[in-house]
């Protein structure tokens, strides 16, 4: 069964670009997006600010932009798996950081080396604008 949503015209416009720049439908925007604001993150502290994360939390949503392409995971804590929840490679699942960048580099540009160093390479999807690594052996 499927329902209706009633967005403005601004809304429905960007909603529109997001579909394309993520190469799927509205509804599929709309849906990812209700999904993501469900997925538990870690909080955006700083140790600066003597803040240790929360341990409680096992998956922690992360972003790489890549030749114009933002792909979304989800970073497992306790085994280290990106798990791609976005565009073309959604449903994807990698052991590391570093093998979902290098298939990421190699799926949107195949003709450059795809080493990259993976922890440098994803960023936490809480605001913070901080890489991965910041997190690494938190869990």
């Amino acid at each position: 069964m499927s329902y209706s949503v009633e967005v403005d015209d601004q809304t429905y416009r960007s909603l529109a670009l997001a579909a394309r720049i993520g190469g799927c439908t509205t509804g599929e925007v709309v849906a990812r997006l209700v999904a993501e604001t469900s997925m538990p993150t870690l909080p955006a502290s700083t140790e600066a600010e003597g803040k240790q994360h929360s341990k409680t939390a096992d998956v922690v949503a992360v972003y790489a932009d890549y030749e114009g392409h933002r792909t979304q995971g989800r970073y497992d804590l306790k085994t280290s798996r990106i798990d791609i929840t976005s565009g073309p490679m959604r449903g994807q699942s990698f052991k590391s950081p570093t093998g979902a960048a290098r298939a990421v580099v190699a799926h949107y540009k195949p003709s450059v080396s795809p080493h990259r160093n993976g922890w440098s390479f994803w960023v936490l999807d809480d605001g913070s604008g901080r890489f991965l690594q910041s997190i690494r052996g938190t869990s």
